[in-house]
């Protein structure tokens, strides 16, 4: 594979082409941000983590039969993923109120949503990512009715796998950020990570308790500690 012909640069992670044009490879960097990039640091081993348990989470949901872009690890910091076209949509499902459900709906904190409830963002630092409705997604094109059915489907069947998952080691999946694209052959698949960094993970039966990037954004105590510890509960090592 290439190593040095980069496709794109986020915010915490580098895209890089392969000989594969099907075929890019990611690297998580040691970088974190919050408050659309107005806060940032580098923290050493902060990617390594956010890697471990995007890799061992990825198998799981591609065994309950839901595409996604992951191929395999290649090292520590680096996965190889299926090329896609992303839709420019964050897809939030909330099992939990926390966050901006607290803040702007007057839910209390922890406040069991059931069903889960489905938010989605258009995914644009520049306009603080706002809040999108199914009509004004497809009336900027970013993606068809049937597609946004279909992307709800898959971000619930995903939440289902993992808060079942999580459930089992004593962690509560508050909410979780999905975000999606296509592939060459027009299906939707599941991209981007599954880590510390896009979820809300709190201690079982402990509100706010928090296993995530909340412990940067509130500065609630030493983030490497909390996403190792994190770590080595979901992937059992």
């Amino acid at each position: 594979m290439k190593h040095d012909d980069l496709l794109r640069q986020g915010k915490a992670k580098s895209v890089y082409l392969t000989n594969n044009p099907d075929e890019l490879r990611v690297v998580f960097r040691d970088d974190i941000t919050a408050f659309d990039g107005q806060k940032k640091n580098v923290l050493q081993g902060k990617g390594m983590y956010n890697a471990m348990v995007t890799a061992y989470i990825y198998p799981l949901i591609e065994e309950a039969g839901i595409p996604t872009h992951f191929l395999q690890a290649v090292d520590a910091n680096t996965h190889l993923v299926r090329r896609l076209s992303m839709i420019p949509l964050e897809v939030i499902v909330r099992n939990r109120a926390a966050g901006s459900l607290v803040k702007n709906y007057g839910f209390t904190e922890g406040h069991l949503l059931s069903p889960p409830l489905i938010v989605m963002d258009m995914k644009d630092d520049s306009r603080h990512d706002p809040m999108i409705n199914d009509e004004i997604t497809a009336a900027l094109g970013i993606a068809t009715a049937a597609e946004i059915a279909e992307i709800k489907r898959l971000a619930l069947a995903v939440n289902e796998v993992l808060h079942k998952n999580l459930a089992a080691k004593d962690l509560d999946l508050v909410d979780m950020k999905f975000e999606f694209g296509r592939d060459a052959a027009g299906t939707i698949r599941l991209g981007d990570e599954i880590s510390m960094d896009s979820m809300r993970l709190w201690d079982h039966g402990i509100v706010g308790a928090s296993l995530d990037k909340d412990v940067y954004r509130k500065e609630l105590g030493d983030v490497i500690d909390t996403y190792a510890s994190a770590a080595k509960r979901i992937c059992g090592k």
